[in-house]
């Protein structure tokens, strides 16, 4: 019982009662709920107009990335393929001579599917980057096909035999083939120079998901503490424990914020996928299939002249060594080096003895079936390695024998088991593409409404919840 003298004790207060009964008069309390109204209602709009804002920004540029970008950086690597394949059908014209007249109408048919894909890719090639070595690329491309077509018009006039052209025709096919080297020099320069842009490209959009996510937990900080600061300031003001309306609106901006930075770190995953998982890889095999290219026209070289015999065979090594290095001098050690590497592979994958662009994708496999698939091609490339020795042998006592060997496209004969070699690696280069464009299409999805109507649409129930949460509150002061 309370004595004498004594109050009663009133009651104990929250601290946030305690701090907003330090604002000096009760009638300034409509102005700081309106206060805290507007700047709830200003950081709804400015959240959802950043939200809008960046997913569109991000999605465009995920967009121009992965369908305009990246592919036209490939169709750089697919142009080295191209012009290695065509100087190699040339040198086929000449080894069949006229002695297998549908053979030169074949290879004449490959060479001519090879021009246009040229075109082609030298088109999208240099509308990636506008890089100014695209000129050069095309005066040399002219003045090679001239040079062909001299060197086509005199096969057909002359009629040499198989594998003997005339010493005009074949001073004309070296300068053919020196000027193809500068070509793919050239090319690949190109090639480096799109690498780069891509490069850039995704730095920036990678730089653009992080500063978004940014400015978007910034605004959410805002607009959720004002919301928190609203139902806190009503609480003292009209000592009601909850404002319905505010407490969903302020659910809502939960959602808005929380649901946007999740699916923007899902659509920067996915961008990350895309290029640094599935793009990179893509574009280390299609130059090893470029390589492979240049390296079966090596071959064709090699039976063709003579004199630049020694040369070529070492150009097929180390083409051969870019692709599986097992560390030999000569063409004649690497089977057996290569048998001895991949076999120890296959006992157990993390004892890699060798280097190249296939070592570098059997270390990390990134999608399923991609492993399976790279070992499923090496094994094509082992038996079109071997069919390389069985030609040169061959030549040493036959050369009209090693030109059929060389140029047949029947499985077990050189060009034959390099096609199936060829389409092989392609396989590869097919789950690496599949798994590059279906990220490019769910980063692009993951963002889809988060650009349009979803942010709008949630600043409009804010608002109006905000609205309805402090109107009646307001009308008590009157």
């Amino acid at each position: 019982m309370p004595t004498a003298g004594t109050t009663r004790p009133g009651p104990v207060r929250t601290a946030a009662e305690a701090a907003w009964s330090r604002i000096p008069q009760r009638s300034d309390r409509p102005a700081w709920i309106r206060l805290l109204a507007t700047v709830i209602v200003l950081a709804a709009l400015a959240t959802a107009v950043v939200e809008a804002m960046d997913a569109s920004g991000i999605r465009n540029s995920i967009d121009l990335l992965g369908n305009r970008t990246a592919p036209n950086v490939a169709a750089t690597e697919d142009l080295s393929v191209a012009f290695a394949d065509m100087d190699a059908e040339l040198a086929n014209m000449l080894l069949a001579g006229s002695d297998n007249r549908a053979a030169v109408a074949d290879a004449h048919k490959t060479y001519e599917q090879r021009r246009a894909q040229a075109g082609d890719d030298l088109q999208r090639a240099i509308a990636a980057t506008g890089s100014d070595i695209s000129g050069t690329l095309l005066n040399e491309l002219g003045q090679y096909e001239a040079l062909a077509a001299q060197i086509m018009l005199l096969n057909d006039t002359e009629q040499n035999p198989a594998g003997r052209p005339s010493d005009r025709i074949l001073r004309l096919q070296r300068q053919a083939t020196d000027l193809m080297s500068r070509i793919e020099l050239d090319t690949q320069r190109l090639a480096n120079d799109n690498k780069t842009a891509l490069d850039s490209a995704y730095t920036a959009t990678r730089r653009d998901t992080t500063d978004a996510r940014v400015q978007l937990t910034v605004l959410g900080v805002i607009l959720i503490g004002a919301l928190i600061g609203l139902q806190v300031l009503l609480r003292v003001a009209t000592r009601r424990r909850f404002n319905p309306a505010l407490l969903i609106a302020t659910l809502i901006a939960a959602v808005l914020v929380g649901g946007s930075l999740t699916a923007g770190a899902d659509a920067a995953h996915q961008l990350k996928v895309a290029k640094e998982d599935a793009f990179e890889s893509l574009l280390t095999l299609q130059r090893a299939r470029a390589y492979g290219y240049d390296m079966n026209a090596d071959e064709s070289r090699w039976l063709l002249d003579p004199q630049r015999a020694a040369t070529y065979e070492q150009g097929f090594l180390d083409q051969s060594q870019w692709l599986l290095n097992v560390h030999v001098k000569s063409v004649g050690d690497y089977d057996a080096a290569a048998r001895t590497a991949l076999t120890a592979y296959r006992r157990d994958p993390s004892d890699i003895r060798f280097t190249g662009f296939f070592a570098d994708e059997l270390t990390h496999p990134n999608f399923p079936g991609e492993r399976a698939a790279l070992e499923t091609m090496l094994l094509a490339f082992q038996s079109y390695q071997r069919d390389d020795r069985t030609m040169r042998a061959t030549a040493a006592a036959d050369l009209t024998e090693a030109i059929s060997f060389d140029t047949s496209d029947d499985p077990g004969q050189s060009d034959g088991d390099f096609r199936d070699y060829d389409n092989k690696l392609q396989a590869v280069i097919g789950i690496d593409q599949r798994a590059f464009d279906t990220a490019v299409t769910r980063g692009i999805n993951t963002l889809a409404g988060w650009n349009t109507w979803v942010p709008y649409t949630a600043f409009a129930l804010i608002a109006l919840l905000v609205f309805l949460g402090v109107r009646p509150r307001l009308a008590e002061y009157r």
